[in-house]
């Protein structure tokens, strides 16, 4: 299994810098999916633990260079 890379990038949700890796190849199919799009290698998503009982992320999505790439920010679910 290949490891994602993983970056600090500032997050609007968090408003902070936090930790950001690449999206996994089911996340990437769900994106598509849900944007509409062939590809969305360019996104990264925000693993900061909001609720620490629970592990629960952020998970917003951002791009390398935009921190806001869509109107409302877009979350993917936590995996089953």
């Amino acid at each position: 299994m290949t490891t994602l890379r993983t970056k600090r990038y500032p997050c609007s949700t968090c408003d902070a810098e936090q930790l950001h890796r690449q999206l996994t190849g089911a996340e990437q199919e769900q994106l598509k999916e849900r944007l509409g799009r062939a590809g969305v290698s360019e996104f990264w998503i925000c693993e900061n633990v909001l609720a620490p009982d629970t592990g629960r992320q952020c998970r917003n999505l951002r791009t390398g260079w935009v921190m806001k790439p869509f109107p409302k920010p877009i979350r993917l679910p936590e995996p089953e």
